[in-house]
């Protein structure tokens, strides 16, 4: 029976066997047969898999987002436009972190500013204003809504 050990396809995709039993248990990878030898082998094509599923990650899609990837990958009516659209959804994702990180960062850059670094704790303008509520005025929109969990 022809194919790849764990460890064997974990070196070629780039991924720890650690991440290839994670995602076989997330469903993103099939749990292979066992050979007569009783060794799980995987197709060579799982190698593949798991570098685009590497390489998705790196560009910031969760991996509920790469199984919709990966569907879309294998399904024969799907088009360019699905893909794409998954892709704009992420910008639009990825562009409104950099938006609440900034407003993150203009909160607590002032904020950082107005401790001299010395003396006791107790004085702490910085631990003051997180007791109170000053931190929020410069905050703006904030979103507890996690999108793409």
């Amino acid at each position: 029976m022809n194919g790849l050990t764990i460890g064997r396809m974990a070196k070629k995709a780039g991924v720890t066997i650690d991440t290839v039993r994670f995602y076989e248990r997330r469903g993103l990878i099939a749990e292979p047969p066992r050979s007569a030898a009783n060794y799980r082998l995987y197709p060579e094509e799982d190698a593949a898999r798991l570098r685009f599923i590497r390489h998705a990650k790196d560009l910031g899609f969760s991996l509920n987002e790469i199984k919709e990837l990966l569907s879309l990958r294998h399904d024969p009516a799907a088009t360019k436009a699905d893909v794409k659209h998954c892709a704009e959804a992420k910008i639009r994702d990825i562009k409104q972190k950099i938006k609440d990180l900034s407003n993150i960062l203009a909160a607590l850059e002032p904020l950082t500013a107005t401790c001299n670094g010395h003396g006791p704790v107790s004085e702490c303008p910085i631990l003051e204003a997180l007791e109170t509520d000053q931190h929020h005025h410069h905050h703006g929109g904030e979103r507890h809504d996690e999108q793409h969990a």
